[in-house]
This record gives structure tokens, C-alpha cells and sequence, in this order.
């Protein structure tokens, strides 16, 4: 048995280890919602000019051989000009959708969309790859300041459907009652810094 505790002695952690892992950590908030978002299985590019995320979106759409893309901004619309693919306005579940969003989540790594975004859709009613495109400026704490940055964007016409992606590792399962209509999506985020 002694053999066993000086084994196993080498591994036990100090008293000073022990409350530095006790400790709070503090991240800012995009450090925490990148960490919250690329743990649960987000694909994530950050950019510092508009160039970098022409680019980026360039190789996504390379890497996945698609050929054609479902978009309705038409700010979002200029941006693909300059790529080889074609747009639709119209949602089809086949082809990708690239989209704006309303906030990005810090303390979940959750994306949220409205319908400015999703029209009359459903989220799981639409495709299940997506390409978003954000600012840094868009960025909040929790929920409760996404959905008062909301009502305070747009006073007196607050957007419907508003829902969020949680999941962006997409899951075959069918036995896991949890995972039913859970909003997974096989999601890329341009981040583009504008602070």
C-alpha cells in the first residue's frame, strides 16, 4: 500500500495549485465567446480589412466545392460579387446560407439572428450549413444584453423570430431526445473587426 501513495504522491497537486485553479478567470468578451464558440465545434476566421474576408469566404466556399449560395442582404451581396458563386435570394435547405446576425453571445458562444436575418424561417427549417458574417462591435455579455440591443436598435419595430444557434457541431443521432431540433448547424463566422 505504501508502494501505491509514493506512486501516486508525485501526482497530487500542491495547496498553491489548488487555488489558482479556484480562482475566477476573467476573459474579455471576445476572448471568452471564441473560446465558448470553437468548443462547441464552430469554424471561426477573424479578419482586420474587408479583403481578408472576401478572401476568407473565397476559401470557404472553395474548401466545401460549393457552387452556389443562398443570401438575402444585399450588403452581403456585394461581398460575394467579387466570388465565383452563385447567389439566390430564396432559401433552398441545399445550398448554403451566408447571413448577418443580430449579436454574438460572449458567455455561450451563441450566435443570434432575427428575423432581419431569417425572414419567416425557422431555424431548423433552413440549411444546415452557414456562413455568418459579424463585427466585433456586435458582441455583448449574455443574452439579456443581446435582446436589449435589440429593442434598443430597433425602437418601436422590434424584429420576430428571434432564436440563436447553440451547437455548430451537427449530430446524426436520432436517440438522444436532447438533440432533437437543437438548432446544430455546420456554421463558419468571418469576424470582422470594427472597433
Amino acid at each position: 500500500m505504501n508502494f501505491f501513495r509514493k506512486l501516486f504522491k508525485n501526482y497530487q497537486e500542491s495547496s498553491n495549485d489548488k487555488q489558482v485553479k479556484k480562482q475566477p478567470v476573467h476573459l474579455s468578451l471576445d476572448d471568452s465567446f471564441v473560446h465558448h464558440f470553437i468548443n462547441q465545434g464552430g469554424k471561426f476566421l477573424y479578419s482586420t480589412k474587408i479583403e481578408e474576408v472576401v478572401l476568407n469566404l473565397r476559401n470557404i466556399i472553395s474548401e466545401n466545392n460549393w457552387k452556389e449560395i443562398t443570401c438575402s442582404d444585399i450588403d452581403l451581396l456585394k461581398l460575394i460579387s467579387s466570388v465565383d458563386v452563385k447567389a439566390h435570394q430564396k432559401f433552398d435547405n441545399n445550398i448554403p446560407f451566408f447571413t448577418s446576425c443580430e449579436h454574438l453571445i460572449a458567455n455561450t458562444g451563441e450566435i443570434l439572428f432575427s428575423s432581419n436575418q431569417l425572414g419567416v424561417q425557422k431555424l431548423s427549417q433552413i440549411t444546415d450549413n452557414f456562413i455568418v458574417y459579424a463585427t466585433t462591435s456586435q458582441l455583448v455579455k449574455n443574452i439579456g444584453e443581446g435582446l436589449t440591443g435589440i429593442k434598443t436598435n430597433f425602437k418601436g419595430n422590434i424584429p420576430s423570430n428571434i432564436s440563436s444557434i447553440k451547437n455548430y457541431a451537427i449530430s446524426n443521432s436520432k436517440d438522444n431526445i436532447l438533440e432533437f431540433n437543437s438548432n446544430s448547424k455546420n456554421l463558419y463566422l468571418l469576424l470582422f473587426e470594427d472597433l
